[in-house]
């Protein structure tokens, strides 16, 4: 019988996109989301998926899987092993997005007021693509949990529902006024809208 033709490889993933999905698993395979059961590697994977389906590269979704690994586990050591086995774009797309590497850490409010005013000066749209899309899923999680919980699900986090409601705000106002374009801007308006349902935070800014 003859052998059935080899398939096509993707252009856009290849080994390094493997690799990076390796990593992540190694770094955050025991870890689960906040409050809940559900293995972090969905979110990474989530994210990972927007930043495709927003016409991301291959850089952009091997950052996207990787987007948290240097802030919550390893820091500039890690920083550094992504920038030797990824290269500098993916290592600097991964810095972009942690809020800090300092120790002891600033204080929660603190550290969201400087990733907006990172973000504010953010002209890269592979950084901002990446950021956006981490927000969004995060977003999309939130409200997915509080049409189940209520007011209930801002108790998993650091700070309360004020405080989250003004960070996510601003955000949205930050992507809206950036230089990049995407459908991910109007999709987190939307979910910070159902979240936070009196601030009008709903923008129709989209791509």
């Amino acid at each position: 019988m003859a052998s059935s033709p080899s398939l096509p490889v993707d252009p856009w993933l290849g080994p390094r996109f493997e690799e990076a999905l390796g990593y992540a698993l190694r770094v955050h395979g025991g870890q689960t989301r906040k409050g809940t059961a559900i293995p972090y590697m969905a979110h990474l994977l989530g994210v990972a998926a927007l930043v495709l389906e927003d016409g991301g590269d291959e850089d952009e979704a091997a950052a996207a899987l990787l987007h948290d690994a240097v802030e919550d586990q390893g820091g500039t050591e890690r920083l550094e092993d992504i920038r030797r086995r990824f290269g500098e774009r993916v290592a600097e797309i991964v810095l972009s997005c942690s809020q800090t590497l300092d120790e002891p850490r600033p204080s929660w409010k603190e550290r969201k007021q400087r990733y907006l005013d990172h973000l504010r000066e953010l002209s890269d749209d592979g950084k901002l693509r990446v950021s956006l899309a981490d927000k969004l899923h995060n977003s999309r999680a939130m409200v997915a949990d509080h049409r189940r919980l209520g007011d209930e699900l801002f108790t998993r986090f650091n700070a309360p529902k004020e405080d989250q409601c003004w960070y996510y705000e601003h955000l949205v106002e930050v992507f809206t006024a950036s230089p990049f374009r995407s459908g991910m801007i109007s999709s987190l308006a939307q979910a910070v809208a159902e979240l936070f349902p009196s601030t009008g935070a709903m923008t129709s800014e989209s791509s």
